[in-house]
């Protein structure tokens, strides 16, 4: 609105709604765009949630016969049994004969084996802490050591691995192993130890006194050690009871002999390493191992032992590749997967995983955890038993590129589990949503004519529906933002926009994240966006689902950010590509509504949802509603003809009780145009046709078309073509029942087309009809304080109506007091400003009111109380 202003030579013209031809104040800005441009909102496209869990849903894009299985037989044969080999980065020399026994023929007995493992749990323990005791001594006191020879390293029979071991053992007064002599052979898999005492009388009683005992182990043709660890060449340091090797050089420099001895301590180290490993596996794991193969049909006690397994493993640090017999193990696992029970497969797919395999064996049990997360109802024992973890971890160490098909399968299961929303906040928890961005960035790293590019699409789907489902999380939102998601989401969809699975999982992730301010500042700011999403929209045009997401964006990203507006705008094409899209979805819903109307002829009802081809349209006007409050950009708009046909086309073929959200949308893009007055203006050409197609809104029972239909009149109001088709279709007393409204922004748009109408001398008798001034002077008491916008143009309407008064009582009737007495009240700067306001507050009310309301105010209470006929300087013009 424009600030009255008296001229004292010109006779001024009366006040109309919202000109143009002045500058506008700060008032007028926040006027306008409050009553005039306003933006559009939407609701988010509807993704419907999946009947049942597949790896590639049933829309996806892609050839089935070229896409990885979602269902797929398992059986222990899938399994690679030769992969299971421990691998070892040192290895010893293999011997080229069998390891000989040095016993005493003065103590035939004295041989000591391992202990066979007890029965019970008790004596389980009281046996491995027996060890663990005597491995403390042997490592304070140095009382006794090993040296560990593996066979042929070359060889790959399973059983050809297990190196020979001499163990040195204590005479019979170490109480921890002449309890046991009797050797026991596990299993046909285990590797069988040797093991040799050799112990001298004098070591004996040595040993008995506190005193270490001078204990010898030797393989032939290997060099001795001493009982303190030492090699027994090691003359210097040795003079006594010393086994020196043949060749040794006394003089060799002192140098040579430390070398040695930190050389031993470390063989020393692996071989004590090596001894515990041993025994905690035959106390600890193989009677585990023994359980599960007695076990046949009971689940229950199937898991419970997997259970056992795992919480041993890990205590013994034998999880991974380290374990020396793990190929025992991973076999034992292998035969049970062919029992079909969920939770057993469960605690093994956690185990096998847990155990770094990889090549089949690793791509076999990430299709085992697939499968068991697959099945919704595994939800419940997912969580209970960190699956999750283990999958995790696969993603984060292994090869993408060399494990490709194993780490589809496992994100795919990773994917299922994101469905589940307690999982889906361990997963931000434990750092899932960086680990996938870092995958993202990795395969976005990998030029497209690398063999491996078009190889991980498949994975890539997997990742970006999984960032789908995280994105609803507040904290997954902080993340992707602070991680930089909108530039690899934006790479990936460069490289990827052939490919529309993927490109409709970013879009989503993106449609998402957009409806969000932080998120949606980062994506206007990326300036490549803008060329993609169009790029994107040419290519797939009638792929509905990518497109409405895709406009959705561009109306989230164009909402009250000019910078935004300008780079859309100028982007090659840019409106060609709306208005192109406009047309293919106007003539689809065209089709699709009359066969609606042929199908409601025989008894079936119009959908209560709009139909794909509504939301799409319902989008885009969005957008063009948004760009439309650009100055320049909503000048343009304003020309260009083809929009305002599409969008007149809508008014004319669609009723607000077919599809509210579009009708109105329509409306409110119209009358975002309808403000631009510039030269060619396809609005102004097409004036009347569009008072005539909202004359049908006005119709309706539906208030926000109503509304939106008013304030479409008062800017075509302008025109007295338009006006005088008000007057003749009576449309003046339409706007005359709104003021009745107890809503502001309905009596603001009826009293801006009654204001306009006022301009004209020859129609200002219409306020006299339906009680019109009355009507005027209540919406100025009931929102004259709490709006002084509204107050203002009321009092221009009546000022208008009042250029030609005789008589105060002639022109304002009975109601001639009341006006005066308000207009006296709220001209009161005391009265009218809330002292109990903060100052802000107070400034901005009083803003309104000294801009607004009282210049105008003034001159309408001064033409009252004068009671003149006329007034010399005539009606007041905006300034």
């Amino acid at each position: 609105m424009q600030a009255p202003k008296t001229g004292n030579t010109k006779k001024a013209e009366p006040f109309s709604w919202l000109s143009v031809a002045k500058p506008k104040t700060s008032c007028d800005i926040i006027n306008e765009a409050r009553s005039v441009l306003r933006t559009v909102r939407t609701r988010r496209p509807f993704t419907p949630t999946g009947n049942q869990r597949k790896l590639f849903g049933s829309g996806s894009s892609g050839a089935p016969q070229n896409r990885p299985p979602s269902v797929f037989s398992l059986h222990a044969s899938s399994f690679d049994l030769t992969e299971s080999r421990p691998v070892s980065s040192a290895r010893l020399s293999p011997l080229d004969h069998k390891p000989m026994l040095i016993t005493s023929t003065k103590d035939e007995d004295s041989s000591v084996f391992l202990p066979k493992p007890p029965a019970d749990a008790a004596e389980v323990g009281r046996v491995s802490s027996t060890w663990a005791g005597l491995f403390r001594t042997a490592s304070l006191g140095n009382l006794f050591s090993a040296k560990v020879v593996p066979r042929d390293q070359n060889e790959e029979k399973l059983d050809s691995e297990e190196p020979a071991m001499m163990v040195n053992s204590l005479g019979s007064s170490s109480n921890c192993l002449a309890e046991q002599r009797s050797y026991t052979s596990f299993n046909d898999e285990s590797k069988q130890l040797l093991h040799n005492k050799h112990i001298s009388r004098s070591g004996s009683e040595d040993f008995t006194k506190g005193t270490a005992g001078k204990c010898l182990f030797q393989l032939r043709g290997e060099r001795s050690v001493n009982s303190d660890g030492r090699f027994a060449d090691e003359e210097q340091q040795f003079p006594c009871d010393q086994m020196k090797n043949p060749g040794t050089n006394s003089s060799q420099p002192r140098s040579s002999g430390w070398k040695r001895r930190v050389t031993g301590l470390e063989d020393e180290t692996r071989i004590n390493e090596w001894e515990e490993e041993e025994v905690f596996w035959h106390v600890k794991i193989l009677p585990i191992l023994r359980e599960l193969e007695k076990i046949e049909d009971n689940i229950e006690n199937l898991c419970l032992a997997c259970t056992k397994l795992y919480q041993a493993l890990n205590e013994g640090n034998m999880l991974g590749k380290r374990c020396k017999r793990r190929n025992v193990l991973l076999k034992t696992l292998y035969k049970l997967v062919d029992i079909d029970s969920d939770p057993l497969c469960l605690k093994l797919a956690k185990i096998i995983l847990a155990m770094k395999v990889d090549g089949k064996n690793l791509l076999s049990a990430c299709k085992l955890a697939f499968k068991i997360c697959r099945n919704e109802k595994n939800d419940c024992i997912i969580q209970n038993d960190r699956l999750l973890d283990c999958l995790l971890e696969v993603l984060r160490t292994e090869d993408l590129q060399k494990n490709n098909e194993a780490l589809l399968y496992c994100m795919g299961a990773v994917k299922f589990m994101s469905g589940n929303a307690v999982l889906l906040n361990e997963m931000v928890n434990k750092g899932a949503v960086e680990m996938l961005l870092q995958l993202m960035k990795q395969i976005n790293n990998i030029k497209e004519s690398d063999t491996y590019f078009s190889n991980l699409s498949h994975f890539l789907v997997q990742l970006t529906a999984t960032l789908r489902n995280l994105a609803d999380l507040p904290a997954a939102r902080c993340q992707l933002v602070c991680s930089g998601a909108v530039s690899e989401l934006c790479v990936a969809l460069e490289q990827r926009v052939s490919e529309q699975d993927i490109c409709t999982y970013i879009v989503r992730i993106l449609s998402k994240l957009s409806s969000y301010d932080d998120f949606c500042a980062a994506l206007a700011d990326c300036s490549r966006c803008y060329a993609l999403f169009l790029a994107l929209l040419n290519k797939h045009q009638k792929q509905q689902d990518l497109v409405i997401r895709i406009i959705f964006i561009l109306g989230n990203l164009t909402a009250n950010n000019n910078q935004a507006q300008e780079q859309l705008f100028k982007e090659k094409e840019s409106i060609n590509t709306l208005i192109s899209l406009f047309q293919t979805y106007c003539e689809l819903d065209l089709n699709a509504q009359t066969r609606d109307h042929d199908r409601e002829g025989k008894g079936k009802n119009h959908p209560k949802h709009p139909s794909e081809a509504e939301d799409v349209l319902i989008k885009l006007i969005r957008v063009l509603a948004n760009l439309s409050i650009h100055p320049s950009i909503g000048a343009a708009l304003a020309a260009a003809h083809p929009v305002v046909e599409l969008l007149v086309t809508v008014l004319e073929y669609k009723s607000v009780s077919d599809c509210e959200e579009l009708v109105i949308n329509t409306v409110t893009t119209i009358n975002n145009l309808s403000y631009y007055q510039v030269e060619g203006s396809a609005v102004q050409d097409r004036k009347l046709h569009i008072a005539e197609m909202l004359l049908k809104l006005l119709m309706s029972d539906n208030m926000d078309g109503v509304v939106e239909a008013v304030r479409v009149f008062g800017n075509l109001s302008k025109y007295h073509e338009v006006c005088d088709f008000i007057i003749q279709k009576k449309i003046y007393r339409f706007m005359i029942v709104l003021l009745d409204s107890k809503n502001q922004d309905v009596c603001f748009a009826a009293c801006g087309v009654l204001l306009n109408l006022t301009v004209d001398k020859n129609k200002r008798g219409f306020l006299m009809e339906g009680g019109g001034i009355g009507k005027l002077v209540e919406c100025l008491q009931d929102f004259g304080p709490a709006d002084w916008p509204l107050a203002g143009l009321i009092c221009k309407t009546l000022w208008n109506y009042s250029e030609n008064i005789t008589s105060a009582a002639s022109c304002f009737g009975e109601d001639t007091n009341t006006l005066l007495v308000l207009l006296t009240s709220l001209l009161d700067e005391k009265l009218v400003l809330d002292c109990s306001l903060d100052r802000e507050a107070r400034d901005c009310h009083k803003l309104y009111w000294e801009g607004e309301f009282k210049p105008v105010a003034e001159k309408l209470l001064d033409r009252v109380q004068s009671h003149h006929s006329f007034l010399p300087d005539g009606p007041i013009t905006p300034s």
